[in-house]
């Protein structure tokens, strides 16, 4: 169980690169100058209030796997963006995404944070109904709306895309999907990600500020102190490697055994050294392990406070005792240890030390450098 899945898949070029990065790296960080990030940009609540509207509000964003919603004639609700969204899956299996409002008064249509079978969208107030492609098919009384177009009433669309195994929308019209469904997804699906089975999911309420969540995705350099009784021994120190896709971040960390001899096309042997990791702008995280994929999707909700849905994909459903006691462990340590204890623990203890005043920043050492990338990015974007 623990050997990666058996799939002709072959890594990307961007893939193979960062493992010859990582399999000509030291060990040991090269000197370079320290770092600092200012509090100010996790305290303040006016720079959270720009990060909502020129990140969240601008860049496309991702709302989980495709395999959270697998079946067609489902549908599911999702408000963790703060706006009310409809997703669907047609009998022909495409992907819609919708404003959750009926067109009549604005009445929300379904409460449903996991997939539902459903053939039609019913208003719970005046029953008008939705095909699940979103056209207006039903009114009652219809003849005392003399002259209404069904055509023009349809539920609102949100432009969306589905590549890779992720889904993704966008607030506004126009939105640039091209590198979430070009170069990453075809990472994406090298790693297999489309056909892979959603083993469980779960939203942690971290208190701290979004950034503080990103930042322990975007070093290795606490790997051995805060893991160390979780998955440090998996671990080389400090032998981690990063390069960008557009504005999204990607790294790979070498695990113990290392690369030496190591075919790097050979994609099943690769995986079981090195797990790739993409901190994708503005807030998600996912990283790939030998076997399974972890995906966080991260809900700012407040300065100091962030939702982090946190989603295990695993090659195929369990078809044995065994197989689904593989799985709990592996869901029990990354869950509900490593990420959620120490990782997003880590996060509120710095949020509490910085709104304390007892620092005024973060001081970043050579192991640290995907953080300063990052802040740079949101910076960019920020002044944009």
């Amino acid at each position: 169980m623990n050997a990666p899945f058996d799939v002709p898949r072959r890594p990307t070029e961007g893939q193979i690169a960062l493992a010859e990065a990582c399999r000509a790296a030291a060990p040991e960080a090269a000197p370079a100058r320290m770092l600092h990030l200012d509090a100010a940009r996790y305290l303040d609540p006016a720079r959270f209030a720009r990060e909502r509207s020129h990140l969240f509000g601008r860049l496309p964003l991702c709302l989980g796997p495709s395999a959270m919603l697998p079946e067609p004639g489902t549908a599911m609700t999702h408000d963790g963006f703060g706006a009310p969204l409809l997703l669907t899956r047609s009998t022909n299996g495409r992907l819609g995404v919708f404003r959750n409002a009926c067109r009549h008064r604005g009445t929300r249509l379904l409460d449903a944070p996991e997939p539902v079978p459903l053939p039609k969208l019913v208003c719970p107030y005046h029953a008008w109904a939705y095909g699940l492609s979103g056209r207006l098919e039903a009114v009652p009384r219809a003849e005392t709306f003399p002259g209404l177009e069904r055509d023009a009433l349809g539920l609102v669309p949100v432009p969306h895309a589905e590549a890779g195994g992720l889904v993704w929308v966008a607030p506004f019209e126009g939105a640039d999907f091209a590198d979430v469904t070009g170069p990453l997804a075809a990472d994406f699906d090298a790693l297999g990600l489309p056909a892979m089975h959603l083993y469980a999911r779960r939203t942690h309420r971290v208190q701290a500020n979004w950034k503080l969540v990103m930042d322990a995705f975007l070093e290795s350099y606490h790997v051995q102190r805060l893991h160390a009784g979780s998955i440090a021994r998996f671990f080389e120190d400090g032998v981690t490697r990063g390069d960008l896709v557009g504005p999204h971040m990607r790294s790979a960390v070498v695990r113990v055994g290392g690369l030496d001899g190591v075919d790097l096309a050979d994609w099943a042997a690769l995986r079981r050294v090195v797990t790739y990791a993409y901190q994708l702008l503005p807030g998600t995280v996912l990283v790939a392990s030998p076997d399974y994929v972890n995906l966080m999707v991260l809900m700012p909700q407040a300065v100091d406070c962030t939702l982090v849905e946190d989603f295990m994909l695993i090659p195929a459903p369990p078809a044995t005792p065994e197989e689904e006691a593989h799985w709990a462990k592996s869901w029990a340590l990354l869950d509900g240890r490593v990420f959620g204890t120490e990782d997003f623990g880590a996060a509120e203890a710095g949020q509490k030390g910085l709104a304390s005043g007892a620092v005024p920043g973060l001081l970043l050492g050579a192991l640290e450098g995907g953080i300063a990338r990052f802040h740079h990015s949101v910076d960019a974007l920020l002044a944009g």
